[in-house]
C-alpha cells in the first residue's frame, strides 16, 4: 500500500531498508545481550557513495573513530556492521583495536577492503567488547533482501527501544524511480546534536558522496538535531546514508531540476525516523511537537522549539494533562533566542491560550482532553521575523526514572 505525501513523494508502507536496489541485511543474536538480536549488517552490492554525521560529544566511541578513518579515504562503503548491548565507548586502546577487528573480520568474511566497512555500536558505556561472542557470529551473518531479514536487522540495533523504527519512500527523479528507506534506534540519552541515536538510510539514487554529505548535514539540522528525550548527548550517535547508484539516474547535484524532490525525500525519511525516536522516548506515552513561527530566522525558531520541548516542566505537564502555558512561555524566555516578550501567541492543538502574551479564556476541560492524545502539538508565534522551525520530544513519566535507575542491573 502506498499513499502520497507531497505530489512527488510516495510513502511505501511495506518498504524496508532493503527496498532500495542493491541492499541486503541480516541480524542475529550473538549473546552480547541476553535475548534480543544484537549483531547486524547492511551490505551493498555496489560501492556505495556515503555521507555521515556523528555526535557532537567530545568523548567519541571507538567505532566512530574507525568509521571516520575509513570514510576519509574515499567516502564509499560496501557494508556496515552494527552491534547493540555494548557501546564500545571509553574503552581505551583495546576498544579501538576491537572496533578495527570487527571491521577487518567483516571485510574478510565478505571479501571487502577494510576501509569499505563501517562499524557502529550502541549500549552500555565503559565495558570491554565481548569479542569472543561477536567474531564467530560475524561469520554467520547472511544478508538477504527480505522483510524478515529487515526486521531481524532492525532489532539488532535496539537497546531500551520498545519498537523497531523504519520508513520508506519513493519518487521519480530524472524520469527514474528512486527509493529511499531508513532504520533507526534511539530511546534515551537523546538530545541530539544528535541522540543515542543510530539512523541508517539506504537509497538507490546515483549521487556523489560530497554532494550527499552537504545535503545530510543540512537536513540533520532540521530533523535529528530537533529531537530531545532527556537532554543527554551520547558518545556513539551516527546518521549514515548509503547510495547504491542503481536507480541509474544522472548523478544528482543541487543544479539538477529535481534536486528539490531529492531534498524532500531525504527530509521526509529523516523526519520520520527522528519522530519515531522521540515518540519511543524511555517511558514515554506521548509525542510532543513544538512548532515555532515568526522567529528571527529558522535557526532561532528551532532553538525556541527545542527549549520548550526539552523542558522537564513542560514534559511533566503534558504527562499530567495540565495545560500549564506558564511553563511553556518560561522556556521560550530562557531559550536564548531573540523575542519580543509582549507579542507571543501560543496554542496547544486547536486551543489558543495566549494572544500577544496575554492569557485567553479557554476551557480547562477541553485542554485536558486534548492533552490525553498520543500526539500533542504546541504552536508558538513570536511575531519577530520570518523564521520557522519544529522540534520533537516526549512526555516525562515515572517509567523514565525507573528504566534509567536500573539500566545496568
Amino acid at each position: 500500500m502506498m499513499h502520497g505525501m507531497s505530489e512527488h513523494i510516495i510513502k511505501v508502507d511495506e518498504g524496508t531498508i532493503t527496498t532500495p536496489a542493491g541492499f541486503s541485511v541480516a541480524g542475529l543474536h550473538s549473546g552480547v545481550k541476553r535475548k534480543r538480536n544484537d549483531l547486524g549488517i547492511i551490505y551493498c552490492e555496489t560501492l556505495a557513495d556515503v555521507a555521515a554525521v556523528f555526535t557532537t560529544n567530545v568523548i567519541q566511541a571507538a567505532p566512530l573513530k574507525v568509521t571516520k578513518e575509513g570514510l576519509a579515504k574515499e567516502g564509499k562503503l560496501r557494508a556496515l556492521i552494527v552491534n547493540s548491548g555494548n557501546a564500545n565507548a571509553c574503552t581505551g586502546e583495546q576498544g579501538e583495536q576491537d572496533a578495527r577487528t570487527m571491521r577487518d573480520e567483516t571485510a574478510k568474511q565478505f571479501n571487502l577492503l577494510p576501509e569499505h566497512v563501517a562499524v557502529s555500536s550502541t549500549g552500555i558505556i565503559g565495558l570491554a567488547m565481548p569479542m569472543d561472542k561477536i567474531i564467530p557470529h560475524i561469520k554467520q551473518l547472511k544478508p538477504e533482501a527480505t522483510t524478515a531479514s529487515a526486521a531481524a536487522f532492525n532489532e539488532s540495533m535496539l537497546t531500551t527501544d520498545t519498537v523497531k523504527k523504519s520508513t520508506c519512500y519513493e519518487a521519480m527523479i530524472a524520469n527514474k524511480k528512486v527509493t529511499m528507506a531508513g532504520a533507526a534506534k534511539g530511546s534515551g540519552m537523546i538530545e541530539p546534536n544528535m541522540a543515542t541515536m543510530l539512523s541508517f538510510i539506504t537509497t538507490d539514487i546515483n549521487i556523489e558522496s560530497t554532494v550527499l554529505q552537504k545535503a545530510l548535514q543540512e537536513i540533520t539540522k532540521q530533523t535529528f538535531n530537533c529531537i530531545t528525550v532527556d537532554g543527554d548527548t551520547s558518545t556513539n550517535d551516527t546518521a549514515l546514508i548509503m547510495a547504491s547508484g542503481l536507480a541509474n539516474n544522472d548523478s544528482l547535484t543541487p543544479a539538477h531540476e529535481d534536486w528539490p524532490i531529492f531534498i524532500s525525500l531525504l527530509r521526509h525519511t529523516c523526519e520520520d525516523l527522528a519522530k519515531l525516536i522521540a515518540q519511543d522516548g524511555e517511558g514515554a506515552t506521548k509525542l510532543i511537537e513544538v512548532k515555532v513561527n515568526g522567529a528571527q530566522d529558522d535557526e532561532e525558531a528551532i532553538k525556541v522549539a527545542k527549549s520548550v520541548v526539552g523542558s522537564s516542566l513542560v514534559k511533566t505537564a503534558v504527562y499530567g494533562t495540565d495545560a500549564n502555558w506558564g511553563r511553556m512561555i518560561a522556556a521560550v524566555g530562557y531559550s536564548g533566542a531573540h523575542i519580543h516578550p509582549e507579542t507571543i501567541d501560543l496554542s496547544i492543538g486547536p486551543i489558543p491560550l495566549l494572544k500577544d502574551s496575554q492569557p485567553l479564556e479557554f476551557s480547562e476541560k477541553e485542554a485536558t482532553a486534548y492533552l490525553e492524545n498520543e500526539e500533542i502539538i504546541i504552536t508558538i508565534q513570536l511575531h519577530v521575523g520570518e523564521g520557522n522551525g519544529k522540534a520533537w520530544g516526549c512526555d516525562l513519566t515515572y517509567d523514565y526514572v525507573q528504566i534509567n535507575a536500573s539500566y545496568r542491573s
